[in-house]
């Protein structure tokens, strides 16, 4: 189970909410389909990281104790990213401070702002307006 989770967690970059397609084939041979949606019903409810679905599911693994299922899950989800953070980090201050790197993030920042605009324009902004 832990690898499962862990899978899911170092696929996922980005909202939470990619979660939900990578979670339903990578863990569902070992959580029913119902619970799958029921914890994004909870995940929805609670503040936070969509990951705290994670837990919901662990704990409803079969064979499994709850609290530990949970446990398991939610450290094996979150786990991929800590890693990567943390392992990146000390470098990351390093490439920020050379001038063309630093150069380079702020286009690469730019453009995804501009993916997101473009994102958020066509299919939410533009139907709505173009066809009341």
């Amino acid at each position: 189970m832990f690898n499962l989770f862990y899978q899911a967690g170092s696929f996922v970059f980005g909202g939470g909410h990619v979660v939900l397609p990578l979670l339903e084939p990578i863990v569902g041979d070992v959580v029913t389909d119902s619970a799958l949606i029921e914890g994004y019903a909870a995940a929805q409810l609670v503040p936070g990281p969509m990951f705290t679905m994670a837990s919901y599911l662990g704990a409803s693994v079969e064979g499994l104790a709850p609290v530990w299922g949970s446990i398991i899950a939610t450290i094996a989800i979150f786990l991929p990213g800590a890693l990567l953070m943390f392992g990146v980090l000390p470098i990351w201050e390093a490439v920020k401070t050379q001038p063309r790197l630093a150069g380079a993030i702020s286009l690469i920042n730019a453009s995804v702002v501009g993916l997101l605009a473009a994102a958020l324009y066509q299919p939410v902004w533009f139907p709505p307006i173009s066809n009341p």
